[in-house]
């Protein structure tokens, strides 16, 4: 069986494709691995407290699952790295990350988890109504019924923050009514739950059932060795006692300071150290105040060479992945060039041989549609003057000849009455030589086209030639010409036989690549369905034949538009009789 260029062709671009994804798969699925391991160091880091080795990773890794384009690790990672910048206070910088996270989200728990830390982030730059708005999204996105409620107690924190204990009440006896033993971590949710709606009591002035519950809720946490939950309540004690127990209230405040101490967590630090200075019970005020500077001006500057570093890594990390992608597209592409030049050369004899048989068969295609519309306007032409011949010649000879049988020529009369029958039919005869005679193209182009439009011209009857002076004809190819003067003829002698016409105006234009006629007469017009039956259907081939394009304007009562728009240099060779 024979197979067509194209056959071969698509044959060796699938051996091309082939190759190159069984290279890309390999590649791909180091790179995979590699970012999954990454990925898992860096949660093991971020559980160590790790937390710039860990940033590092989740950065690196990020970067390699875009260049795999597996959006669908991406917001996990950029989950924790916002929790790591949270932890180190740049709220900023963490609102920034997951925002980038929500682009890749679909999953309804990290969109959720997304919109938990913008909550926090706005709550810790007091813009309190933002964050819990952003709690509330939260909220209604978690899927998990214990998960759902982590956001209500952060808006519960907030109602605090602002001094509406009755919602933030209101909202914690919610979550403590309901039941979540399925869960391991329900009794440590619950403590903290009831240790903030102790405080929340306290802080609305209900002071004997907030200090149970806070006391309470310390209890719990010391038996469930919950160490770090322990650092709130001390600090809400240490509160509650600041106005009535000023030596028990340095207790737990010195109880938050080392148990915060002892976990590393700063901010409770600072918060301990506020109480204490602002008890002033004891000769250690100074010590306090001078600790709380140091520890704020050691926090600030840790937290500003943080994110610097983050920035730092941030950029590195994109760096390395634009490096290694573009190491990895040279070694593909190296790996290619090999695999492409066994075949280049067939290749190529495929593409050329494609080519060449394409050029020849639109230069055949074109040359036959040229040569269709010549022979069709010449057999057009040939009819026309045909039927001109049969319709207005042959009865006045037939009239004449008839005319001279019956009646005596000797009669002087007669004779005349012959004569000018004869000299009617000789001008007839030369107009419709003259529309179809020889065109001269050269000097005197424009001299003629203004004999043969002034032919038209009568009493009735008056055409309006402009520009045509101003048009370079001497840079214009023979056939345009030809063209413009016959589709003038035909224009006359359908504005003759049909417009009734009192005025004609032909405007000549031109620029750098085109040359345009408008035609306009102020005639009957006519229905445009019946423009090419009215004799232009001539006009139109010859327009088509030089690659021009045409536009009829016309409706009845209305007048007769044509505006004619074609190349001033033409492909086409045409001899003169196929422009008739």
């Amino acid at each position: 069986m024979l197979r067509s260029p194209f056959f071969y062709f698509i044959l060796l671009l699938s051996l091309f494709s082939c190759k190159k994804e069984s290279y890309t798969a390999s590649n791909t699925e180091l790179i995979r691995k590699e970012a999954l391991s990454l990925r898992i160091s860096a949660d093991e880091n971020y559980k160590k407290e790790n937390f710039n080795t860990a940033f590092y990773e989740f950065n690196k890794s990020k970067a390699l699952f875009e260049t795999l384009k597996d959006s669908a690790k991406i917001p996990y990672i950029l989950i924790q790295i916002a929790s790591i910048q949270q932890v180190n206070g740049d709220y900023y910088g963490s609102k920034e990350t997951v925002t980038e996270g929500l682009i890749y989200a679909k999953d309804k728990d990290h969109i959720a988890s997304i919109n938990n830390i913008l909550g926090i982030a706005d709550k810790e730059l007091s813009l309190y109504d933002d964050a819990i708005y952003y709690y509330k999204k939260a909220a209604d996105q978690y899927t998990d019924s214990l998960y759902k409620q982590y956001p209500v107690q952060n808006i519960a924190a907030v109602y605090i923050q602002q001094k509406k204990y009755d919602k933030a009440i209101a909202l914690l006896e919610s979550i403590l009514r309901k039941n979540f033993s399925n869960h391991e971590s329900s009794t440590l949710f619950k403590t903290a739950i009831k240790d903030n709606l102790g405080y929340a009591y306290f802080k609305k002035g209900m002071e004997d059932k907030g200090f149970h519950l806070m006391d309470e809720a310390l209890l719990t946490k010391v038996e469930i060795k919950d160490t770090y939950g322990s650092i709130e309540s001390y600090l809400h004690l240490a509160d509650y006692y600041s106005q009535k127990d000023k030596k028990k209230s340095d207790e737990n405040a010195l109880l938050a300071y080392k148990t915060a101490t002892k976990m590393n967590s700063v901010d409770e630090r600072l918060e301990a150290l506020q109480i204490l200075i602002s008890n002033d019970n004891t000769s250690n005020t100074p010590k306090y105040t001078q600790k709380y500077f140091t520890l704020n001006d050691s926090i600030i500057k840790v937290r500003n060479n943080f994110k610097n570093k983050s920035a730092k890594i941030k950029y590195d990390a994109k760096k390395e992945k634009d490096e290694n992608e573009k190491l990895r597209l040279e070694k593909a592409k190296n790996q290619l060039s090999l695999q492409r030049a066994k075949y280049l050369k067939i290749v190529f004899a495929i593409v050329f041989s494609f080519l060449v048989i394409l050029i020849f068969i639109l230069i055949r295609y074109y040359k036959n549609k040229n040569k269709a519309i010549e022979f069709k306007t010449s057999y057009n032409t040939e009819t026309r003057i045909a039927k001109k011949i049969h319709d207005e010649l042959a009865n006045d000879v037939f009239q004449v000849i008839a005319f001279a049988e019956s009646q005596p020529l000797y009669a002087e009369n007669t004779k005349e009455n012959l004569l000018q029958k004869l000299d009617d039919i000789y001008s007839r005869v030369r107009g419709i030589s003259r529309e179809n005679n020889s065109i001269d193209t050269g000097a005197n182009f424009t001299r003629s086209i203004k004999e043969m439009l002034s032919a038209y011209n009568t009493r009735e009857r008056n055409i309006m030639v402009t520009n045509l002076e101003d048009i370079n004809w001497e840079g214009i190819d023979d056939i345009k010409k030809i063209t413009i003067s016959r589709i003038l003829q035909e224009l006359m002698v359908n504005m003759k036989k049909h417009s009734k016409a009192s005025l004609v105006v032909i405007r000549f234009e031109s620029d750098q690549k085109s040359i345009f006629v408008n035609y306009m007469d102020n005639g009957i017009g006519c229905e445009k369905s019946m423009i090419l039956k009215n004799g232009l259907q001539n006009m139109a081939n010859r327009i088509l034949a030089v690659n021009g394009t045409f536009d009829i304007e016309t409706e009845p009562d209305k007048g007769f538009k044509v505006k004619i728009s074609m190349p001033e240099q033409t492909q086409i060779k045409v001899k003169e009789k196929f422009a008739y």
